[in-house]
């Protein structure tokens, strides 16, 4: 197993990046560079997407190891990291630190509670219509981004998913996000494992105000599992909060992380 990740900034404290489904460690650039120079960032492609390698099936456990034991060899030899995660990064994140509780410092959740995730539908519309692009027809990122309108409306959102299509040396495009393995185990990713244990540091767990993630029969669960949680909702974001909201989400982290 490869894990392909970037860091950005050289001083201050340590924090990791985690992205959701179809999103890459890139997609937080802007955000690690504005929390410069207090904090050094480390920005991961998880398995199955970005450049980092694929596997045969999705499992968070695995997942969550699989990262802890990169950042072990590297980025958190010298010790506990913060981690921040969106999304399905938000679930690995909050593994990684019920099984790894002496890696991490602060955890930030990011617009997902552990629990089972209510919007399966849309995600198998959206891993639906990448995969019916015949890619073989396809000579130009355009013509690729044409054949989604219909079905993804949104520029924005089909501007976030043509970000997996790449072209090969051959000059091809494919999907560097392993679409099949993400579109079958869509179920497990909106899952939660059921893990026995606590993690007794600081967290904060960021919601969107219109996005449906995270609802307040949530905080049970989360407060179990992460009894020094803080709940901040970022206003005017949906789901995609670093990117709806980025000054709010910055000065949030700037603030939690280094208190």
């Amino acid at each position: 197993m490869t894990i392909h990740a970037t860091q950005v900034g050289e001083t201050g404290e340590r924090v990791v990046f985690l992205h959701g489904l179809f999103g890459q460690g890139k997609n937080f650039t802007q955000v690690a560079k504005a929390l410069q120079p207090e904090l050094r960032s480390l920005l991961v492609d998880l398995p199955n997407h970005g450049r980092s390698s694929w596997t045969d099936h999705v499992d968070y456990a695995e997942m969550a190891d699989t990262v802890a034991d990169f950042l072990r060899s590297d980025f958190g030899a010298d010790g506990p990291v913060h981690l921040v995660g969106h999304s399905m990064g938000g679930k690995v994140a909050m593994v990684l630190a019920l099984r790894h509780p002496d890696l991490i410092d602060r955890l930030v959740v990011v617009d997902i509670t552990p629990s089972v995730s209510d919007g399966a539908g849309e995600f198998e519309h959206l891993l639906g219509s990448l995969a019916s692009i015949d890619l073989a027809t396809i000579d130009r990122r355009s013509e690729a981004d044409e054949a989604l309108r219909e079905q993804i409306p949104s520029a924005t959102i089909r501007g976030f998913l043509l970000q997996n299509l790449r072209a090969g040396a051959d000059d091809r495009y494919g999907w560097q996000a392993n679409l099949d393995v993400l579109r079958r185990d869509l179920a497990t990713i909106g899952d939660f494992p059921e893990i026995d244990a606590t993690f007794d540091h600081p967290v904060l767990w960021i919601a969107g105000e219109t996005s449906p993630y995270v609802q307040e029969e949530h905080e049970a669960r989360m407060r179990q599992l992460f009894p020094r949680t803080r709940l901040v909702t970022i206003k005017g974001a949906g789901h995609w909060v670093h990117s709806e909201q980025p000054a709010s989400f910055v000065s949030a982290l700037r603030v939690f992380l280094t208190a």
